[in-house]
């Protein structure tokens, strides 16, 4: 798509032509096809998928949108792709920013209105954050939308970053060992819930959306609430990063490789049946740590 000028998308329009963002785009689409595949994200059936991709106009969900269509273009993606903004009437929210950039970019989109601000406002007690209710009253309304739309997924574009925050978030105030997952289902049970830039570094939709210069909207509209719990992690998340670079990826790694028989929860392992002798697992030191 980059390297066509006959036949660019809009999206890449004015991308760099640089080695350095080549191989930025290149290890992004990467990663993003790994996880789709890697997690079944692509229903197979008669019919072809439709993917309500949400839009927030940060960062990651421009990535995540261009990302997705090159995948398309390339035939590695057979969906079809709606993206949708969801203006929850936000004080100082720009709200001519998308539809603009959507059509522009001859993008299919759907822009809707729904004033949840005023809700959280109503609801929050002083002094506590917003995020859990608007987060709440946001998704649900973008499952409506996706089902109005024939849509059989909602697509977020949570990266590896936001994956880690959550995980220490519950680790440290929820007392449990969970992280958004890359793929669920709904309660009802009716839609997927996805997200395809599971593997890919906060810094990289960065970079990314810096270098193809998407009006970028920001993530404060609500107005400032220091000491929130996601930015007290990301803290924690930078300074060890900065004293062993390659943290992160170690950490996201151990994500993807838990060992339930080394852990304490009887509901994944049979601590009470296990028997000396036991072939429930292999002993393999290579594979299972030593307890020490």
């Amino acid at each position: 798509m980059l390297d066509d000028h006959d036949d660019i998308h809009p999206l890449f329009a004015g991308a760099p032509a640089t080695t350095e963002f080549k191989k930025l785009r290149k290890r992004i689409v990467r990663y993003t096809r790994e996880a789709i595949e890697q997690y079944g994200m692509v229903e197979q059936g008669n019919e072809r998928p439709r993917w309500l991709v949400c839009l927030s106009g940060g960062k990651d969900s421009y990535t995540l949108l261009a990302v997705l269509h090159e995948l398309q273009w390339r035939g590695l993606l057979p969906v079809d792709i709606l993206a949708c903004n969801l203006d929850q009437g936000q004080p100082g929210f720009p709200a001519t920013v998308l539809p603009e950039f959507l059509a522009r970019m001859g993008v299919p989109h759907r822009i809707e209105y729904q004033d949840t601000y005023s809700i959280v406002i109503d609801k929050v007690p002083a002094g506590r954050t917003f995020c859990a209710l608007c987060s709440r009253l946001r998704r649900g309304n973008l499952y409506r939308i996706a089902r109005e739309e024939g849509c059989s997924a909602v697509v977020l574009g949570h990266h590896r970053d936001d994956i880690l925050e959550t995980f220490f978030m519950n680790l440290f105030h929820g007392g449990r060992l969970a992280t958004m997952p890359p793929k669920l289902v709904n309660e009802e049970g009716d839609l997927f819930v996805y997200r395809p830039l599971a593997h890919v570094a906060e810094v990289d939709c960065e970079k990314f959306a810096k270098a193809l210069n998407y009006p970028i909207i920001p993530c404060d509209l609500c107005g400032s609430q220091d000491g929130l719990q996601r930015q007290q992690v990301k803290q924690i998340l930078d300074g060890w990063e900065a004293n062993s670079p390659g943290r992160r990826q170690v950490m996201f790694r151990a994500l993807m490789n838990a060992r339930p028989s080394h852990l304490l929860d009887p509901k994944l392992f049979d601590f009470a049946g296990l028997m000396r002798g036991s072939e429930k697992f292999d002993a393999n030191p290579d594979e299972i740590p030593t307890l020490r």
